[in-house]
């Protein structure tokens, strides 16, 4: 199974990729990602920082420009349902994590599909963010 220590935030040598997503509330994303996919939070607060397995997920509020990005603003998505970035999730057992993290109350938008290559479904997080869920299929089963 996975090790949650071998991975460190910040990293002791090299560099770790993180996702950062601008929410409307912190706590409720936090929480939803905490229970959905048993993320730890290893910092509190804007920002809150999450450990979802081998990985590092970042959420915290929007707001205008600061010093080091002059001309950016950072907000929620305005409309779900037109995106540019998403985050993929790729899993052993497609069926099992759909069943076990809609039972912890995450929202789907179909069961999962197989569309040969790969299994796959989408849900959407408590901003709207959609997240792919995929098993890939290996040819032969090897």
């Amino acid at each position: 199974m996975f090790n949650r220590e071998a991975y460190h935030l910040p990293p002791r040598e090299g560099i770790v990729l993180t996702h950062f997503l601008t929410v409307a509330d912190v706590k409720r994303s936090a929480e939803f990602y905490q229970r959905v996919f048993d993320g730890t939070i290893v910092r509190e607060g804007e920002p809150t920082i999450i450990q979802i397995a081998n990985s590092w997920l970042i959420v915290n509020v929007g707001g205008g420009p600061t010093d080091d990005k002059p001309e950016v603003t950072l907000h929620p998505p305005r409309n779900p349902n037109e995106i540019s970035s998403f985050l993929n999730i790729r899993v052993a057992d497609i069926w099992a994590c759909y069943e076990q993290w809609r039972s912890k109350g995450a929202t789907f938008l179909t069961e999962p599909k197989d569309h040969g290559r790969e299994i796959r479904c989408y849900m959407r997080d408590p901003d709207g963010y959609l997240i792919e869920v995929g098993q890939t299929v290996t040819p032969g089963g090897d």
